[in-house]
Parts: structure tokens; C-alpha cells; sequence
């Protein structure tokens, strides 16, 4: 075999008692796919920091085409050849393709020929990787797909030959990622060697030609792409095995299934790009309807408006028959159970500890405040009953929230939800209603199941779930009926077998999804 193009020697990073990196060792050759994968904590973006020279290795060395890369030093992993695609683009929306493309590389305001100089090799660059963009285009008009093709033309541009793609997948259309795949077969047919980081297992193997899996900070598993299966994948990455969800219908009877939240013709004002426009839709009791979309199309609008931190300027919002209020806590008390998109953000106050966090939405509640004091013995108990429940981990009661690792402050966000206070009597037994966006957003597979199989239950003890969600995968496991957003617009939701991926993706474009004419937005 050839020399490697990349190799990770007994790379070795601890941060104080932890161990990040365990003695990783790993090649990577010109002309393949290495896939990347592990849990939250596994180390993967400590080791990708240590390459891009963020970080500095305690123990290990790297060497790149063959030549030792100076530890430490981003400017030198960049002239090496290595090339970093992020998850969440930095881009300028009032500035061109090309000026995004020179920007850090070259002056924006240089001579003439310069600039035609540089537009001449971004199109060649593009045209001989199959990136097609047009130069002078704000990058604020781009859709999302369009922007990852800038993103990736920037590495390209200076002069990448390896290519790091940091779940590159997580915000486009099926189509657009059809198209990502087909660049990718392009780039490597040219000796572009790439490392894809995704939790898409079924993308993973596709895509990829060899697999290397981290758990605990350790290489567990190498293996061909070849031959291997997701639930293989799923048991390295979490050292046991892992059922994916499965869709399967509700357990509530039809009759039962009446109408929690209603919304007829709604509209809310813009904020940046996030608005609704004339928007309706119907949430049932004992039934799932999942929302796909582009992010950034309305959806966190939608949340916002059910969760009560966002007024509705045309239509009609009803709630248990009732017009329904801008107020968190009122809602909250009647059954609105939110489990929102940002979970360090707004979902948990970071530095309070874990039993006030549990208790956060109901500190008002008598079970929890007597005359404006906290009754701290009732909530350290209930915030255990989450804690138990839920299998929260990390810690104790009194640990910063902040403490917790992705999978656990979420499992404490959904303890939180749907576990009713035993001492609060006015309190529904089961939410009326759960707004879940983004809920398993950045989770390892093992939480993903967990978090998703909680929706479920919830689900077959009669609640409404609303899941917004950007994984397809995710729509199609969970939905009863799906909808899709886009541009503030919300199709009809119709039972999931009306729906393709090929649809959803036309839909999440904005494109008309051919839906078969004869599905009625009915519960499943």
C-alpha cells in the first residue's frame, strides 16, 4: 500500500484526571473516505482539534504526506493541506462567493487583476470538483446546500488535500445530500482524501471506505466500509447493542384521539428569518405529527408559539378549547410540556444544580413554594424521582447542570416535562401536549433511542406530540403525520405513508411534493 497521506501516531490528551485521547493511532490514505464515528465525549473533536493544531497532544505525533506537522499551529495544518468543512458554516451573508473565498487568504481590496485572477482559479477549482457556484452571488441568497458548496470551496481553494466534513449532512435536503455524495465520489476520484465525521450510520457506510470508532477516548474498532452493518456500528460506539426506533402506530383508539392544540391560519412577525405565515394545523391526543424542514424556516417560531414566548399576529392558537396565551407558566400548569431546541441555552440554567433545574417550571407551584419560600426538602425529592426515572447521570442533585453531558441534562429537560409532581394535584397525571424541537439534537445513538422512546410512551399514554426535527431519519421513525416547513409555510400534515423521502425532500425545498392527492390530513 502506499504511504499515507495522514498519520496519527499514540496521540495522547488529557485534561486534567480525563483522559480525551487514549494512544490513538490512525492512517488515512489518498483517494478514501475515513469515517469518524463515537459518542458525545468519545474524543472525536478533541483528536480533529489536535490535527487542525487547536489543541497540543501530550503524547504522539502526526505526520502529514510524510513530513512531521508542527503541534499547535493552525497556519501549518492549513499550508500541510489540511482542510476543515464545520458543521455550522462561517460565512458572511453581505459578501459575495468570492470575497467569502479570499477572505483570510487574500485582501479583499486588491488590483483589479488580482481579483480576476482569484475569480478565474475559484472557477476552476469548482468546474474540476463539480462544485458549480456563480462568484458574484451574496451568499445571503443562498440556500443551505449552496452554502455548504462555498464552504467546501474555500479549503478546496486553498489548497486542501485533506478534507475534514463535520457532519456535513445535519442541514440540507435529500436531494442536496445526494448531490454532496456525488462531490464527494468526484473529489476522491482526484486523490482528495476526506475524514467524515456524521451520526448518520446508514450515510457512513455509504459514503465511506473505511470506519474508525471511538468510545471512552479509545480506538475500539477499524474495519471496511464494506461488509459492516449499522447495528455493528451502533455496538462499537456504545459497547452494547442498540435497537433503532421503529415507527408503529399509536395504542390510542381513533375515538379518543380529539383535539389538544389547534392552529387556524396563524401568522407571527418576522424575526430575522424565522416567521409563520397563515399556518394551520391540528395536534391530537395520542398521536405524533413530526415537522420536517430546513432549519431556520419557521420551525423555532412554531415552537415558540406553543411553548408561549411568542404572540401570534393573525389566526388563531386554541389550547383545550381555549384561546391560547403568550405565557409560559400558565401554560405549563394547564399541560404544555417543552422540551426546547437549545438545551444549554434555554433548557437548563447552567450553574444551579440538577434539583433546580428539575423543579425550574414549577417553582411557583405549592408543592414546591409555601409564601415565596422554596420547599427544598419536596423538590430535592422530586428532583430525584427525575434523576431516578430517567437515569440522569453525573454528579448528584446538587452538580451544576452544566456539569452533565448532552445525553443527561436532556434525559433532566424531559424528566422535567413529563414527570407530574406527586404533590402537585392540579397538575395532569400526562402532558396534554409536548413541544419537542430538535430533541435529539447532537445526542449519541444510545440517547437518541432513549429520548425517542420516551416521546412514544408519552405518545401511547395519550399526550400530543409535536417533534420538530431537521433529521429525516427521525421524522419518518416518529411521525404518525408529517408536515414540512418552509419559508413559514407548513404543508398539510398527512399520514406518514403518504410521504417519500424523495417527497419530503421537494417539500423541504420549497418545491411541490406530489403528495397523492387522496391523503387527507387525518390522524394515521
Amino acid at each position: 500500500m502506499t504511504t499515507p497521506v495522514l498519520q496519527l501516531t499514540g496521540i495522547t490528551k488529557r485534561f486534567g484526571a480525563l483522559v480525551a485521547n487514549d494512544a490513538i493511532s490512525l492512517t488515512l490514505h489518498a483517494g478514501e473516505v475515513l469515517a469518524l464515528l463515537g459518542e458525545n465525549g468519545a474524543g472525536k473533536s478533541t483528536l480533529v482539534s489536535i490535527l487542525f493544531g487547536h489543541y497540543v497532544a501530550d503524547e504522539g505525533r502526526i505526520d502529514v504526506f510524510g513530513q512531521p506537522l508542527p503541534p499547535g499551529n493552525p497556519k501549518a495544518a492549513l499550508a500541510a493541506g489540511i482542510g476543515m468543512v464545520h458543521q455550522h458554516f462561517t460565512l458572511a451573508d453581505n459578501l459575495t462567493v468570492l470575497e467569502n473565498v479570499v477572505m483570510g487568504s487574500e485582501p479583499l481590496w486588491q488590483p483589479f487583476s488580482r481579483l480576476r485572477a482569484a475569480r478565474a482559479r475559484l472557477l476552476d477549482v469548482a468546474q474540476r470538483f463539480g462544485l458549480p457556484v456563480s462568484p458574484d452571488a451574496k451568499i445571503g441568497s443562498l440556500s443551505v446546500g449552496e452554502r455548504q458548496r462555498v464552504e467546501i470551496l474555500k479549503a478546496l481553494y486553498r489548497g486542501a488535500r485533506i478534507l475534514i466534513l463535520d457532519e456535513p449532512t445535519a442541514v440540507l435536503t435529500p436531494q442536496e445530500s445526494e448531490a454532496l455524495f456525488d462531490t464527494l465520489g468526484q473529489m476522491v476520484a482526484q486523490g482528495l482524501s476526506i475524514i467524515f465525521i456524521s451520526h448518520k450510520l446508514g450515510e457512513v457506510l455509504r459514503v465511506s471506505n473505511r470506519v474508525a470508532v471511538l468510545r471512552g477516548g479509545r480506538l475500539v474498532a477499524e474495519a471496511d466500509a464494506a461488509g459492516t452493518t449499522q447495528e455493528q456500528l451502533a455496538q462499537w460506539m456504545v459497547g452494547h447493542a442498540v435497537s433503532r426506533t421503529q415507527r408503529h402506530p399509536t395504542a390510542v383508539p381513533v375515538a379518543s384521539r380529539v383535539d389538544i392544540c389547534t392552529l387556524d391560519a396563524v401568522s407571527t412577525e418576522a424575526s430575522g428569518r424565522e416567521r409563520l405565515d397563515e399556518v394551520s394545523l391540528s395536534l391530537k391526543a395520542g398521536e405524533i405529527v413530526a415537522i420536517a424542514g430546513v432549519s431556520g424556516n419557521g420551525q423555532r417560531a412554531l415552537a415558540d408559539l406553543l411553548c408561549g414566548t411568542r404572540s401570534a399576529t393573525a389566526g388563531r392558537v386554541q389550547f383545550l378549547g381555549q384561546p391560547m396565551k403568550a405565557s409560559p407558566a400558565a401554560l405549563v400548569a394547564r399541560g404544555v410540556a417543552r422540551i426546547p431546541e437549545d438545551r444549554h441555552a434555554v433548557g437548563v440554567v447552567g450553574d444551579l444544580g440538577v434539583w433546580e433545574n428539575a423543579v425550574s417550571e414549577r417553582l411557583r407551584s405549592p408543592a414546591f413554594s409555601r409564601f415565596r419560600w422554596v420547599r427544598r426538602q419536596a423538590a430535592q425529592a422530586h428532583a430525584a424521582a427525575i434523576v431516578k426515572a430517567f437515569d440522569v447521570r453525573g454528579g448528584g442533585l446538587h452538580a451544576p447542570a452544566r456539569s452533565l453531558s448532552g445525553g443527561n441534562m436532556q434525559k433532566l429537560i424531559l424528566g422535567r416535562a413529563l414527570l407530574s409532581p406527586a404533590a402537585d394535584t392540579s397538575a395532569p397525571d400526562v402532558p396534554k401536549l409536548i413541544v419537542a424541537h430538535q430533541p435529539t439534537w447532537g445526542l449519541d445513538i444510545g440517547a437518541v433511542a432513549y429520548v425517542q422512546q420516551q416521546l412514544i410512551a408519552a405518545r401511547d399514554a395519550g399526550a400530543a406530540v409535536l417533534v420538530i426535527s431537521d433529521d429525516l431519519d427521525e421524522v419518518m421513525a416518529l411521525g404518525d403525520r408529517i408536515a414540512v416547513m418552509h419559508a413559514g409555510h407548513l404543508t398539510a400534515a398527512l399520514p406518514a405513508d403518504a410521504w417519500t423521502r424523495e417527497r419530503i425532500g421537494l417539500a423541504m425545498a420549497g418545491v411541490d411534493a406530489g403528495v397523492d392527492a387522496g391523503a387527507t390530513e387525518t390522524s394515521a
